[in-house]
């Protein structure tokens, strides 16, 4: 009789038909934040020239750079993200590494509070960790360092 009455539930809200519909916004959601990047990155890069014009700043330069770079990891991210419908953590760790370490050339060095200089080491140190692990399972199940290692939503 439950299941019976699942199965008319199932019918009656069409499951499968509201599951496809939302993985098709999902990836409009995902398309547009991949053409928004790409403006995004252009106009920085627009911007990084211009600057250039003027006297050299090696804080800003390197900052505009890095950034550009943050943004192009993200882009390969979500494109990574609608081929395979997931989240590759290997380039997930990358961004938030190269973001650390921006800010670190950002604010320089000498200028960051020893206390918190000690939490941005620790974090680099634990991210750094995580691609060692992922770098030690990926050849233990003899799988290619570029495949996605969690899944965005599990396999059928």
């Amino acid at each position: 009789m439950e299941h019976r009455f699942k199965m008319q539930l199932g019918n009656w809200f069409q499951i499968e038909k509201i599951i496809r519909n939302l993985e098709v916004i999902q990836n409009f959601i995902v398309v547009s934040l991949c053409f928004g990047l790409f403006c995004v990155m252009i106009i920085r890069l627009g911007d990084m020239f211009i600057s250039l014009l003027h006297p050299l700043e090696f804080q800003r330069v390197t900052s505009d750079i890095l950034f550009i770079l943050i943004l192009v990891e993200l882009f390969r991210l979500l494109i990574i993200y609608l081929q395979q419908q997931q989240i590759s953590v290997g380039v997930a760790v990358e961004v938030s590494i190269v973001s650390a370490l921006r800010e670190i050339i950002l604010r320089g060095v000498l200028d960051i509070p020893s206390s918190q200089m000690i939490g941005i080491c620790s974090f680099l140190t634990v991210l750094g960790l995580l691609l060692l692990v992922r770098a030690w399972m990926s050849r233990i199940y003899d799988r290619p360092m570029s495949s996605p290692v969690e899944s965005a939503k599990p396999e059928k």
